[in-house]
């Protein structure tokens, strides 16, 4: 029996955790529907759940009633990607893909997550929180211009405004109000838009994302076909060597676990700055993941296994 075939016969039923009642619901299905289709081409014994918990059920007794024996989470956004599903799974005893509990709920909390990396001396600019009692002068005065206005647990950049001035900022709230009751505020950032995805310990060669909207929005991520994805990021070996070493790190301080995408910005002095990562990326045919697996021949059906080995090994990983 080889390694595949070892896999396949641990992992048993799968269940491809997709859909879910997040504001990524249609991003999820599109995403689970791409992964089902790969875990059956690999042989896996694979079956779709789309993901809404009833009103006359709960998250442990909906999970229970399912006849599986690991979860394959493509879940995307709130109630999937920030602990809840994993905590559910745990109680259950039933092992799953992706970070954990602790991990999942942090890097959903773009914020915090914010707040853990600068502690630890890793690229990211400040941020600040945005409430009724914020005082719009104060914070640009600290922040400066332009901002970016965000809501804090929302993914696919659903919610994220650029504040050019003051009087912008009001509208921007609101938007970002529409989605999340946690709305923060950082420095905009112009440059190379860049993504680095983690694979079961492998980093994957950066995308540099060239887009005609005013930065990678959910369009641009999910419909534009005008959208660029260049693997020519135009970094020297040292440079590369430097992106994939603070990825990493970023990584392993949130205590991610299987796989994610690290997103930056590569300003025009050359710095790198973290904006966030996420624990179940997209695995769409626009999605990033799956194109940065690809460049170093991996296969849907190869990375799909890879996300799945990692079920069954959450050994951690420690980094200085």
């Amino acid at each position: 029996m080889n390694a595949q075939q070892a896999l396949i016969r641990q992992a048993g039923r799968v269940a491809v955790l997709m859909g879910g009642e997040s504001a990524e619901r249609e991003v999820s299905l599109k995403s689970g529907k791409a992964v089902l289709a790969a875990l059956q081409n690999a042989g896996v014994d694979a079956f779709a759940v789309d993901f809404i918990v009833e009103a006359d059920s709960n998250l442990l007794q909906q999970l229970a009633s399912l006849e599986f024996d690991t979860a394959f989470i493509i879940l995307h956004g709130r109630g999937g990607e920030d602990g809840v599903v994993q905590a559910a799974l745990q109680m259950l005893g039933k092992p799953y893909t992706g970070s954990g509990v602790a991990a999942s709920a942090l890097a959903m909390d773009k914020w915090r997550t914010k707040l853990v990396w600068h502690a630890l001396g890793l690229p990211t600019k400040p941020s600040s929180l945005i409430n009724a009692e914020t005082d719009p002068a104060g914070l640009i005065s600290q922040l400066g211009l332009p901002l970016a206005i965000k809501p804090v647990h929302e993914g696919s950049s659903v919610g994220l405004m650029k504040v050019n001035s003051e009087k912008m900022l009001g509208d921007a709230c609101l938007v970002a109000g529409k989605h999340d009751s946690m709305i923060m505020a950082e420095p905009w950032v112009s440059g190379k838009e860049l993504t680095v995805a983690i694979v079961n310990g492998k980093v994957l060669p950066p995308i540099w994302l060239q887009t005609t909207h005013e930065f990678y929005d959910y369009d641009a991520k999910y419909l534009a076909n005008d959208t660029r994805y260049n693997f020519d990021t135009g970094l020297d070996i040292a440079e590369l060597t430097e992106l994939t070493k603070i990825c990493q790190q970023a990584f392993d301080v949130i205590g991610c676990h299987g796989w994610g995408r690290l997103d930056l910005i590569r300003d025009e002095q050359g710095r790198n700055w973290l904006l966030e990562v996420n624990t179940v990326p997209g695995m769409t045919d626009h999605s990033l993941v799956p194109m940065a697996a690809k460049q170093v021949g991996m296969s849907m059906e190869v990375l799909v296994l890879e996300i799945l080995a990692s079920a069954f090994d959450r050994s951690p990983r420690a980094r200085g």
